[in-house]
């Protein structure tokens, strides 16, 4: 089945050029389904980019879904089109009295910011808050999974000692979750980020499961125990080139960045970096949205109950 998308939206030529299955809006009318609600936080400066890297990783399933693009009416967006996100993009005040299936809320770069330093960081926790009576399962990427732990329940972020930048080798430690399953013993996943949460904060938490972690890049998935709540602490959406043109990006500003680790074949970055983690990445969202969402969500939305503190 298809993932159901604007008609106009930019990511939908890309996706049909890779036999990615989309269905616009008006092919979508004519079908007597009812798709899985859901909507996208997206808190990413290249908007477009992040919109299909992400579009990519949940039409690969047999559920239609529908996507809406959510932004903060609190932050002045720079890097994009004002009439992209007139198009495509809605706020919270037009959504806030809706009810879905599903919720993803992306990372940022702020992570060098307090929580409470961010300019959008009240309207964020009013999502926050909304989605606990209002969303039946939320997705939160990097710095959002850092952010949704720090708000519900009080986990803070920690400073590294370096940029965390490369693909790491996994381990799952809940091998029968429905989240993991079909994966491999270990798996590889990208990481790009200046701050983490600690292991042991987390298991201090009743209501929370670590369930994958990295030697090298700490704690990987994080679960609320009703499953309505998922924090992934790196990046399984990014394209094969994304690391790189982060770390152009911070080279030409001056920074003083290491290279992406585990990524360039022989630490050279003139040569293009081999995928290690698409397969399991492209299972890790298809499992969240079949076990998670599909298949334990309500029928009718309205009887969505709110998640207990």
């Amino acid at each position: 089945m298809p993932i159901k998308i604007p008609d106009q939206l930019p990511a939908k030529d890309i996706l049909e050029s890779e036999n990615i299955f989309v269905m616009t809006e008006y092919r979508a009318i004519h079908q007597d389904i009812r798709p899985l609600q859901l909507i996208i936080l997206n808190l990413m400066p290249t908007k477009i980019v992040t919109e299909t890297q992400l579009l990519r990783k949940l039409s690969n399933t047999p559920l239609q879904i529908e996507v809406e693009f959510l932004r903060t009416k609190t932050h002045d967006s720079k890097n994009v089109d004002p009439e992209h996100l007139a198009s495509f993009y809605t706020t919270f005040d037009k959504i806030k009295n809706r009810r879905f299936d599903g919720l993803i809320i992306t990372g940022a770069p702020v992570e060098n910011l307090e929580f409470e330093e961010v300019d959008y960081w009240a309207e964020l926790c009013q999502i926050m808050d909304w989605s606990s009576r209002n969303v039946f399962c939320t997705l939160h990427i990097c710095w959002g999974a850092q952010a949704g732990l720090y708000y519900h329940y009080g986990i803070p972020k920690v400073p590294l000692p370096k940029k965390l930048s490369g693909v790491y080798k996994h381990k799952v430690l809940k091998p029968l979750s429905p989240f993991f399953r079909g994966f491999d013993d270990v798996f590889y996943m990208p990481h790009s980020r200046y701050t983490g949460v600690r292991v042991e904060d987390i298991r201090r938490v009743p209501s929370l499961e670590v369930l994958a972690v990295s030697d090298e890049a700490g704690v990987f998935a994080v679960k609320s125990s009703d499953n309505r709540r998922f924090f992934i602490m790196g990046h399984p959406e990014y394209d094969a080139d994304t690391l790189a043109l982060e770390y152009k990006r911070d080279l030409d500003k001056g920074l003083d960045i290491d290279m992406p680790e585990n990524y360039f074949p022989n630490n050279d970055p003139t040569k293009p970096p081999v995928v290690t983690w698409r397969a399991h990445a492209q299972l890790m969202y298809s499992n969240w949205l079949n076990y998670y969402v599909y298949q334990t969500t309500p029928y009718d939305l309205n009887e969505i109950v709110e998640i207990k503190k």
